[in-house]
């Protein structure tokens, strides 16, 4: 029966290309997760009145952040190229994808932290202060509890971007869902592979938003 609604679709090809994208999705969210915390708190510890309150070294880091979030991903892609070969060796394969995937996602989700940070209430913080806590104390006691629920809503919202980033990068051979559904479904005319790919990564999606929606009410304490 799914043979015939789907004759085009090479299943155990399609299985693959589905792992491919999970692996992709799922290490650059991490490593996104990782760089973009680090970003998003050097924002705010070097903004007026903080910890490392730095005019220089906060302008340089929104420089960077506000750069890199504003370009369009296929043309980061391109951008890429002599970075990703330097680093991989090669611009084919899901591990090709990780350099733009990051530096694409990363600044985006700097700036949600930052957001979730500034949305902590200053009393908590002066409270920190005033008894004498290290940076490095109010970091880990106070900035990343305080602000956990929304680090994870922004973490969820940046992973499913990094599923459509891993579509987009499937264009230039990157592998996975986005290059099944390009070489051979949309050149080859097979709308049924283009439609089965489009379908899993809407469930992918779908699973991810409900693992943040989940995760994020357990946490939050309010």
């Amino acid at each position: 029966m799914i043979n015939n609604l789907f004759p085009n679709v090479d299943w155990p090809k399609m299985w693959e290309a589905t792992l491919e994208t999970l692996y992709m999705t799922a290490v650059s969210t991490i490593l996104t997760a990782i760089i973009g915390l680090v970003l998003g708190l050097l924002l705010f510890l070097t903004s007026p009145h903080q910890a490392w309150a730095n005019k220089l070294a906060n302008w340089l880091t929104g420089a960077f952040v506000n750069i890199f979030r504003s370009i369009p991903f296929i043309i980061l892609i391109i951008l890429l190229i002599p970075l990703t070969k330097f680093l991989v060796g090669t611009m084919r394969g899901p591990n090709a994808a990780f350099p733009a995937l990051v530096i694409g996602a990363a600044p985006f989700y700097a700036r949600m932290v930052l957001i979730a940070l500034r949305e902590i209430d200053k009393g908590v913080l002066e409270a920190a202060k005033s008894m004498g806590a290290k940076t490095s104390t109010i970091i880990w006691k106070v900035l990343l509890p305080e602000s956990m629920p929304a680090l994870v809503s922004g973490i969820t919202v940046t992973a499913i971007s990094l599923v459509g980033y891993t579509a987009m990068a499937g264009i230039i051979g990157a592998g996975g869902l986005g290059t099944l559904a390009f070489l051979d479904g949309f050149q080859r005319g097979r709308t049924d592979v283009t439609f089965v790919a489009t379908i899993l990564i809407l469930i992918m999606v779908f699973i991810i938003q409900w693992i943040g929606d989940v995760i994020t009410t357990k946490i939050d304490k309010r």
